[in-house]
């Protein structure tokens, strides 16, 4: 992937010429689109738009920045741009199953996430994570309890602040944000639901699901508001099953879903592929 890549990412109330105009001002100043890819809303009357693009010929990102700006008045546009070789930062919160958690350490080590880890916070001591390579990984260990909630939310806001995070991913992270922090998070913090929402909620869901007979299991990863478990879904993915499963087998699929469910959210939103759409999302699949 070149270098030089730039990622344009945009939203606006739908209207002829949208597409027009922001080639125009790319061309304009010595730009070239190497992918694009469009939405239009009929239900909400919105225009979504992803564009990857380089410059040629002497072009600049600034000048295009300040067309941006001028198009952004008129068309009423909500829009991000970012060169493609910068590397989002994450931190990661993650309870006792660490499945998640090592899925993501792999495919960063690997290079298949173009991340920097800013972090592990853990309500649960290091020691759980022996057996991960954790070198060069700053390790929070913030035990919380109903009492001491506020103040453990507080430290991991100010991890977030301090190390410039870009997004926070819950990595079967099985504490309840509060709807403070879910807000100071919003649009930049994931979630791994270990079902397919909306459906069996709270405790124990796959022997929920194998209590009620279910024929497939599913997990959901969204982004995480203050309403619990119904935040905008980014990617789900379902495993059939069968009679002769048990609850173990249920689990033991569920963590294979859950590992590829998680990552390929992560990897879409890092990648620009994820636009909110309202209580929705609008993802450009790689």
């Amino acid at each position: 992937m070149p270098t030089n890549s730039h990622i344009l990412t945009f939203s606006c109330p739908n209207r002829p010429g949208i597409v027009a105009a922001v080639a125009r001002a790319l061309f304009e100043c010595g730009g070239n689109i190497q992918e694009a890819h469009q939405y239009d809303d009929v239900e909400t009357n919105v225009f979504f738009a992803r564009i990857r693009f380089n410059f040629v010929a002497g072009g600049e990102i600034a000048a295009f920045h300040e067309a941006l700006l001028s198009l952004a008045d008129s068309l009423q546009m909500k829009w991000t741009m970012r060169a493609q070789a910068e590397r989002p930062r994450l931190l990661i919160l993650v309870s006792r199953f660490d499945h998640c958690l090592a899925d993501l350490l792999y495919r960063w080590r690997i290079g298949e996430l173009a991340i920097d880890i800013a972090g592990i916070v853990s309500n649960h001591p290091r020691e759980i994570y022996i057996h991960h390579d954790l070198t060069g990984i700053p390790f929070d260990h913030l035990p919380v309890t109903p009492q001491t909630r506020p103040q453990q939310e507080a430290a991991i806001w100010k991890i977030v602040g301090e190390r410039k995070v870009d997004l926070v991913v819950l990595a079967r992270y099985m504490q309840i944000l509060s709807d403070e922090l879910s807000a100071k998070l919003a649009g930049r913090c994931i979630n791994i639901h270990h079902s397919f929402l909306p459906g069996f909620k709270g405790a124990r869901p796959y022997h929920q699901a194998h209590s009620r007979g279910v024929k497939l299991i599913g997990a959901t990863a969204h982004y995480v508001t203050a309403d619990l478990d119904e935040g905008p879904i980014i990617e789900q993915d379902v495993e059939r099953i069968s009679h002769q499963d048990q609850p173990d087998d249920l689990v033991r699929k569920g963590r294979d879903i859950e590992r590829r469910v998680l990552s390929r959210a992560v990897f879409w939103h890092i990648d620009g592929r994820v636009i909110l759409n309202g209580v929705r999302t609008v993802v450009f699949r790689d």
